[in-house]
């Protein structure tokens, strides 16, 4: 606990966050050989999770400003990853939707990372399984901005 009593102690917040920045640049290296930065692979996973949307609603969700969006999305339609069609109901915009290449890539950069968190908890006692699949709640609260 911290010295008031509550929260993590400075120790632990330093330790889960080198353990959760190291797993990530290990989960990143799983998948390599893909060309994706990591805004590009999250703009791509939040197209096929709501897509087809427009530019600016793919901004505001990925919290950047639509210039920054266009910048991420240029390359992914280029590779052929996400296309855009002309929006049905305003026809100065465009939709945003993942091409069957982009969901093969999003399917394929899961496969490798999962596959590699698979080998790892393999490497875990039963009591470790338990304790981790214990933590994996509270580790999604952390995922909850504030307020």
């Amino acid at each position: 606990m911290s010295a008031d009593g509550g929260g993590l102690s400075a120790e632990a917040v330093v330790r889960l966050r080198l353990a959760i920045g190291r797993l990530n640049r290990q989960l990143v290296r799983a998948s390599g050989d893909q060309d994706l930065t990591a805004a590009q692979l999250s703009a791509l996973a939040r197209v096929e999770q709501l897509g087809p949307l427009r530019l600016g609603e793919l901004a505001v969700r990925e919290g950047v400003a639509v210039p920054s969006m266009v910048r991420t999305v240029t390359p992914l339609v280029a590779d052929g990853l996400v296309a855009k069609t002309p929006d049905p109901q305003d026809g100065r915009s465009q939709l945003l939707s993942p091409t069957p290449l982009g969901l093969e890539t999003l399917a394929r950069i899961r496969r490798e990372r999962t596959a590699l968190l698979a080998r790892r908890g393999a490497r875990l006692t039963p009591e470790q399984c338990r304790a981790l699949e214990a933590a994996l709640p509270v580790l999604e609260l952390l995922l909850e901005e504030p307020g």
